[in-house]
């Protein structure tokens, strides 16, 4: 038996170093405010419709749908921004007003064609802002993603873009698909999304439809007063930050729900699937989900195209304890539970020389073996050797276990 194709297990020591991303972008995100939240794997395939837009190849080609024992229409969650916004209507948060920041991390699920940095199942690391539509909620998200890649000294480039607001994105859209009737030569998915949700073109991975799109009207030159001057606002503020970015007009991002602010980041690092996080503003998605109208900001983090940059060395933690001869055994038992109080402490059933104690300890990643021999075990102490300083020593068996 194998993992199906495009999923994979994490195993040690790829497991301990996204448990390392994991605490510290955690820890980042705390810093700025954001609490954990949890959704369900499982939602209505209705929620992404709405909310990511069936224009986009997300829910056109690559949700796991299927219809359960109970007749519900239910798919894996292919993102996460659309279970959040469902709780955060469904537990009412949008009718008592003030702030609500949330950050979480967990799988995702996409039916698409695995190649490197690209999953069926893969993880993401996030955050939802509700409630705070100033400009610089927008700011301080993308600070908090930089805050991340920068803490693991992750190169990147960042990109951003104004989609505009329902105010200006419909005259926008109106030139948008003049320009594309005239076109020839693009693509079967241009011509769809050209009827559905215009904007999405820009979205486009062909080449030849990108060259063309070179010509496109341009979204930064139809915004309306309010958009340009948070646009630039923003651009402001990251200047201030010391924040280098560059403007990307054709930055749409692939969802439908984004409005005014876009911003991904990208890494030359990681071959073609180079857009390691991203995100921007949604103030019209609670809304359309049924909620009370509610500004919105977020991002995401793709955890398995950042791991393979991550430089991470596990630092030796706790006690390797063993024995010499069978008698100890029972002994070391008790001495391994009591260690485990308090710190990490892992125990080897066979009596072994101390030789092989050694290697184990040093392979299991232990800061020190506590090893009991003949001697040891007449006179009641621990033999113990600090692995990471070289020096060991004999000492009492209370003592050891008071240290």
């Amino acid at each position: 038996m194998k993992a199906l194709r495009g999923m994979k297990d994490i195993l040690p020591p790829l497991s301990k170093k996204y448990l390392h991303f994991i605490e510290q972008a955690s820890n980042r995100a705390k810093r700025y405010g954001f609490e954990y939240i949890e959704t369900p794997l499982l939602e209505e395939t209705l929620l992404f419709k709405r909310s990511v837009g069936e224009s986009s190849d997300i829910v056109g080609k690559e949700m796991y749908q299927f219809t359960d024992k109970g007749g519900n229409d239910v798919c894996l969650r292919p993102e996460g921004t659309a279970g959040i916004v469902r709780s955060f209507i469904e537990h009412k948060l949008d009718k008592k007003g003030g702030v609500h920041r949330f950050f979480y991390y967990g799988p995702m699920f996409r039916y698409e064609r695995p190649q490197k940095g690209r999953f069926r199942e893969f993880h993401q690391f996030g955050v939802e802002s509700f409630g705070e539509p100033s400009v610089y909620e927008d700011a301080s998200v993308i600070l908090l993603a930089k805050d991340i890649l920068d803490g693991f000294g992750i190169q990147h480039t960042l990109k951003i873009n104004s989609l505009g607001c329902p105010a200006c994105l419909p005259g926008y859209k109106e030139s948008l698909v003049e320009f594309l009737k005239n076109e020839e030569g693009i693509c079967e998915d241009c011509l769809r999304r050209r009827d559905t949700n215009p904007i999405r073109v820009l979205d486009c991975k062909n080449q030849n439809c990108q060259e063309i799109y070179k010509d496109a009207p341009k979204l930064p030159h139809n915004l309306c007063n309010e958009c340009k001057k948070d646009f630039e606002l923003l651009q402001q503020i990251l200047k201030e930050e010391g924040v280098e970015f560059e403007i990307d007009t054709n930055l749409v991002r692939g969802l439908d729900y984004y409005t005014k602010t876009a911003f991904e980041f990208v890494s030359g690092q990681i071959g073609a699937q180079n857009a390691i996080a991203g995100g921007g503003r949604y103030d019209n998605l609670v809304e359309m989900l049924g909620g009370k109208p509610t500004p919105a900001v977020g991002f995401a983090i793709g955890i398995e195209r950042i791991l393979d940059l991550i430089e991470f060395e596990e630092k030796r933690e706790g006690y390797y304890i063993g024995v010499m001869l069978e008698e100890a055994l029972k002994e070391a038992f008790n001495i391994t539970q009591a260690k485990r109080k308090k710190s990490k402490a892992v125990m080897e059933y066979r009596p072994k020389s101390l030789k092989s104690h050694l290697k184990s300890a040093d392979r299991l990643g232990c800061r020190y073996a506590a090893v009991i021999g003949e001697e040891e075990y007449k006179d009641g102490s621990v033999w113990v050797k600090d692995l990471e300083r070289k020096e060991e020593k004999r000492v009492p068996l209370k003592q050891f276990l008071e240290e």
